[in-house]
């Protein structure tokens, strides 16, 4: 694929009503999800496994409510997660560690760019769900927070 073609399907998304776009050509896939779509779409919704959790029963026993489930930041886009700004150095973010707005907790390469993310408010992180070199999906989970 030429940077040109990927130019005009980048434009061609943005100018649309989709939310993801998908093109193939010669063994080689390119796969485009709108940052702003993503936001818009539940994390329950993105997560199948949330969805199928059992309803109580009419015939079953009291049940206390779950607990609220933890916060979850996101992939905002598909590629290689970095959890380290560059090999041997400490990582940006450990569990237990507080982190502030906008701090940042890794860093993902997409296409030979190298896309921040950032926390969206100040929390303590939970769990890193992830691990350094792992390809990672739009929408996947990569940090719990409490």
């Amino acid at each position: 694929m030429k940077q040109e073609q990927i130019k005009t399907l980048i434009d061609a998304l943005a100018a649309s009503d989709l939310a993801e776009l998908e093109y193939s050509e010669d063994g080689s896939t390119l796969r485009l999800v709108k940052q702003s779509a993503l936001a818009a779409v539940p994390a329950a919704a993105r997560r199948p496994a949330a969805a199928a959790r059992k309803a109580p029963t009419a015939g079953s026993a009291q049940q206390a409510p779950p607990p609220a489930a933890a916060a979850e930041c996101l992939a905002p886009l598909y590629g290689v997660v970095h959890l380290q700004p560059a090999p041997g150095e400490p990582p940006f973010v450990q569990p237990g560690q507080a982190v502030e707005a906008g701090q940042m907790l890794c860093v993902i390469e997409a296409m030979k760019m190298f896309n921040e993310v950032r926390a969206d408010a100040a929390a303590t992180v939970q769990a890193v769900l992830v691990r350094s070199g792992q390809e990672v999906e739009a929408g996947e989970p990569l940090f719990r927070f409490g």
